[in-house]
């Protein structure tokens, strides 16, 4: 099926630049033009779009607030802003409203790129509830320890780049704003950033208070989700996930790039579960007394209560959010390694291994032998399932 894309920008010459240059993509994409905020909305009222791409600088109605109107009235659409230089005041009205953010002159294959990955789990959400909720949220809540450090972390005075960095990179919904906001080109660093502490140095102190205190990119769980969820533990799981992810990929010499990618897509693994579970509270409850009830995993309950498991919801969000590929399908797969569709161990096997080894030192640190639950036939296909005791006996998670 056809993805419906509607690109506007009020001049002309670069909405026939942009028709031509992808003019290959006609047999996978259905294109619509406006050179207006308001022919756009019209065109949204009469048509259904997967994506929008609209520049940030036009009359009348600029491209943050026609993001805005699209979010609240078709939460479902994609929306990317592709803009040249904009002024700060623009560029913080936008982080809110767009999903990415891509700089001109944009080359032909990253709009493609950016497009593609965005949609390419659209799919795997069956519930429209939810794909609607994915696709209007924007910020995915924290603990409120933690939350409550990194406001008065920003408000002291005297915070530090690193100090700020070290409290992020600690929580799971932070580190995926601030990956989202400095992977897509909101603030022009055009550079790829898996680490939450890198990204609070390459965008500034001044720039992350901003951010935090004024726009309110991050946000904190209210008390009927830490009622139904034990979120700190949770939180604590995914990092120590991210942290064996990490030590699995060194151990097996796959490279820098895999293992920062590996270590954040293991804090990010269960991020669809605080999601479900901050925005479906009551539903929740019945995964977690399903999962006691008939003795099944909690991704198995989820699918029965939503149509969808916490695998796919976060995967999802995150490619909305424009973050890198193999973190998201880390995110999206790590119960399913082999439905990535890759022909070698890379992060979505890493992260699936990684998450049951947590458990299983949870319980009996460096006893147990077998790692139950592990997809042994994907394993066995990549003939890695005798360095299963290597990784156990090589673990620094203590």
């Amino acid at each position: 099926m056809k993805r419906q894309i509607l690109f506007v920008d009020d001049e002309i010459n670069i909405l026939r630049g942009i028709e031509r240059s992808l003019r290959g993509m006609r047999t996978k994409w259905d294109m619509q033009f406006a050179d207006r905020a308001d022919k756009a909305l019209k065109l949204m009222e009469d048509s259904t779009f997967d994506v929008i791409v609209t520049d940030m600088r036009m009359p009348d109605m600029d491209g943050a607030a026609l993001l805005e109107c699209v979010q609240i009235r078709y939460p479902m659409v994609v929306r990317i802003i592709l803009s040249g230089f904009s002024d700060l005041e623009s560029v913080m009205k936008s982080v809110k409203s767009a999903h990415q953010y891509l700089a001109k002159p944009c080359e032909k294959t990253t709009l493609i790129n950016a497009v593609t990955m965005a949609c390419r789990l659209r799919d795997k959400v069956a519930c429209e509830p939810i794909k609607k909720l994915l696709g209007g949220i924007n910020t995915v809540p924290s603990p409120p320890a933690i939350y409550a450090e990194i406001i008065a972390a920003l408000k002291s005075g005297d915070a530090s780049s690193a100090g700020i960095g070290q409290i992020i990179s600690r929580d799971v919904g932070m580190s995926a704003k601030i990956l989202q906001l400095i992977n897509s080109s909101f603030f022009g660093t055009g550079r790829r950033v898996a680490d939450p502490e890198e990204a609070v140095v390459v965008l500034g102190i001044d720039m992350v208070k901003t951010l935090v205190l004024a726009v309110e990119v991050f946000s904190r769980f209210e008390r009927r989700t830490l009622a139904v969820l034990p979120i700190e533990k949770i939180n604590e799981h995914c990092l120590v996930t991210g942290v064996i992810a990490g030590q699995i990929a060194r151990a097996e010499k796959l490279g820098k790039e895999t293992m920062d990618d590996a270590v954040v897509s293991g804090l990010l693994h269960d991020i669809g579960k605080m999601i479900l579970a901050a925005y479906y509270p009551e539903e929740y409850r019945g995964v977690i007394k399903l999962v006691k009830t008939e003795k099944i995993m909690v991704h198995e309950a989820e699918i029965q209560v939503f149509s969808v498991s916490h695998a796919e919801v976060g995967g999802y969000l995150l490619s909305l959010w424009g973050l890198p590929d193999d973190i998201v399908s880390g995110v999206a797969f790590h119960h399913s390694p082999d439905q990535a569709g890759r022909d070698r161990f890379n992060v979505c096997g890493i992260i699936h291994v990684a998450d049951l080894m947590e458990k299983h030192e949870r319980v009996m640190p460096g006893q147990w032998e077998t790692l139950t639950g592990v997809d042994t036939q994907y394993l066995d296909r990549l003939n890695l399932t005798n360095r299963i005791p290597l990784w156990r006996d090589n673990l620094r998670i203590r």
